[in-house]
């Protein structure tokens, strides 16, 4: 039976899915397929915006009911536990993914409602996930075995009894341990009590594979004291899980070379991105393989123009034979013309004969996504400057027309223009698209830029400049200010912010690169000098060291 087709009978079917230990890339291909065919999506809360954004939009997430009776209704029968949620879902004939954290034989309490879908003849599947006794501690640069074959013992601290810890206590064996932030130290002193040496390397890792993530190396018989040195303990999030790794495999001194995740040169930072997420995807996504975490604000909201005749006539003028070529300048112009094609019932096809130029990889990407591979991208800097260093004279003989298709933004400046006139070539310069300032940013987000809650901030034009101070305010000045180019970097001395980041060329992509060279230049120099590894935003007053939840 193959898992991902409709399901035609009586009863549906239910897949009990692993989703990791937090880390949204973990998920496995097979997991995706699931959630993309559920009804009904059961998840535990701490996985759930993991794996929602693979179920359809139309998917099912019922939330459990209370389980305190006497809330519940005299009479209304209650579905009190996710097991009750998930027979319910399946007796009606739905396709549902019941997802866990980490994976569901090792990590998820779920063999109960596996045993009762199978005493009711239900079909499951189960789909494994990377436990988090597994997936936190290679995040946190712990292997758990070497060469040698250690014995690996995995231990749940709610449940070990003292047979457990003795036996393991007693063996060398590296010891995964499951338990929470406040009793790291009394599940190290069970190990002492069992036999282990005080003297054995362990670490201590909370929000495993996430860029929350925090480790701790010491000693069973200082683990305490390491964690209150740390300002951990006592806190009012001791109850979170941690990952705790006990034996040799842990020392400090190998750590230190392994720790591949931590290490990421903006690890943890949170990123301000001014741009709509269409525009930031690949951005973000850079960021995130730095260890960042990026937050989009849009800053420009893109409308029609005012009077949609002229790119009406501009459009019908592709099709009649009026163009020679077609310039793309931002992604938002390919954007225009392709809402304007689908408006007249065109495609790709009515570009035939006719050649197309893009400002740079954003842009031309944008256009082969819509079926047009461009004839003329920049070799050098992508900007109007570059495409006009590539751009072919007009020559009356090779050149049946002479004449250029510009659509663009209302404010563009001329540059293009009068290059193009300079080359020989008649241009019709047509607004697309006209650019307003976006409606400002949620409260909360205001208050992170003003207050100093963001470690770093991507200005990738002059208007991201002027849109963001207008709409949410100047951003802290702890917050590390990046620049595309030295206009926007004057555009933001101008509103008083201090440029620390300037991108060697004009890409947004070497703009994330430059800040991740900073972030890693910020991060040697204080471990050379002996001291922390800290986010820009916890230098600000009143900021806490603490992993944020």
């Amino acid at each position: 039976m193959n898992p991902t087709a409709p399901n035609h009978s009586a009863s549906g079917q239910v897949t009990f899915l692993g989703a990791g230990p937090g880390d949204p890339g973990l998920l496995t291909l097979r997991a995706v397929e699931a959630l993309a065919s559920a009804d009904v999506l059961i998840a535990d809360p701490q996985v759930l915006d993991v794996v929602r954004v693979h179920a359809r939009a139309q998917v099912d997430t019922p939330l459990q009911a209370s389980a305190d009776e006497a809330s519940i209704p005299a009479g209304v029968p209650a579905l009190r536990d996710t097991a009750n949620l998930v027979m319910a879902a399946a007796r009606a004939g739905k396709r549902v993914v019941r997802a866990v954290t980490g994976d569901p034989g090792l990590d998820g309490y779920v063999a109960e409602e596996m045993l009762a879908c199978a005493s009711e003849g239900i079909v499951f599947e189960v789909v494994p996930g990377i436990a988090a006794a597994v997936g936190v501690p290679a995040y946190a640069g712990v292997p758990l075995r070497d060469a040698q074959g250690t014995d690996v013992r995995f231990i749940d601290a709610r449940s070990a009894d003292a047979r457990c810890w003795s036996e393991v206590g007693a063996s060398d064996a590296t010891a995964v341990v499951s338990t929470t932030l406040d009793s790291v130290a009394a599940a190290a002193g069970e190990l002492v009590s069992g036999g282990r040496k005080p003297d054995t390397p362990m670490t201590v890792t909370v929000a495993g594979t996430t860029t929350r993530q925090r480790t701790w190396t010491a000693i069973l018989g200082s683990v305490a004291q390491v964690l209150k040195a740390a300002k951990v303990l006592p806190s009012a999030d001791g109850g979170q899980p941690v990952i705790a790794v006990v034996g040799e495999r842990s020392a400090a001194a190998q750590r230190d070379r392994l720790s591949w995740f931590e290490s990421k040169p903006l690890f943890g930072w949170r990123v301000l991105v001014p741009r709509t997420k269409e525009q930031a995807a690949s951005l973000s996504d850079q960021l995130v393989s730095y260890g960042a975490v990026p937050h989009e604000v849009p800053t420009i909201a893109v409308e029609p123009p005012r009077t949609p005749q002229q790119m009406e006539r501009a459009v019908k003028g592709l099709v009649t034979g009026r163009y020679e070529w077609i310039a793309f300048t931002s992604v938002n112009a390919v954007k225009a013309v392709r809402e304007k094609f689908e408006e007249y019932g065109l495609d790709a096809r009515a570009f035939a004969g006719i050649k197309v130029a893009a400002v740079g990889e954003q842009t031309a990407k944008a256009l082969v996504a819509f079926g047009v591979k461009p004839d003329l991208v920049p070799s050098g800097e992508q900007s109007a400057a570059g495409l006009l260093e590539d751009w072919p004279p007009y020559d009356p003989v090779f050149d049946p027309i002479d004449r250029v298709f510009l659509p663009r933004a209302d404010i563009a400046t001329e540059t293009l223009v009068a290059g193009l006139i300079e080359l020989g070539w008649e241009v019709d310069d047509v607004t697309a698209y006209r650019t307003v300032r976006a409606s400002p940013p949620p409260a909360e987000t205001r208050e992170a830029i003003k207050g100093g809650g963001f470690d770093a901030v991507l200005f990738t034009s002059s208007s991201t400049v002027r849109n963001l101070v207008g709409i949410a305010g100047k951003p802290h000045n702890v917050t590390v200010i990046a620049c595309i180019g030295p206009a926007t970097a004057k555009t933001a001395e101008e509103h008083g912010l201090r440029v620390d980041v300037m991108s060697p060329e004009p890409s947004v992509h070497k703009l994330a690169e430059a800040l991740a060279d900073f972030g890693a230049a910020r991060r040697d120099t204080a471990l050379e000098a002996g001291d922390p590894v800290t986010r820009p935003s916890e230098r600000r007053p009143g900021s806490r060291r603490r992993a944020r939840s």
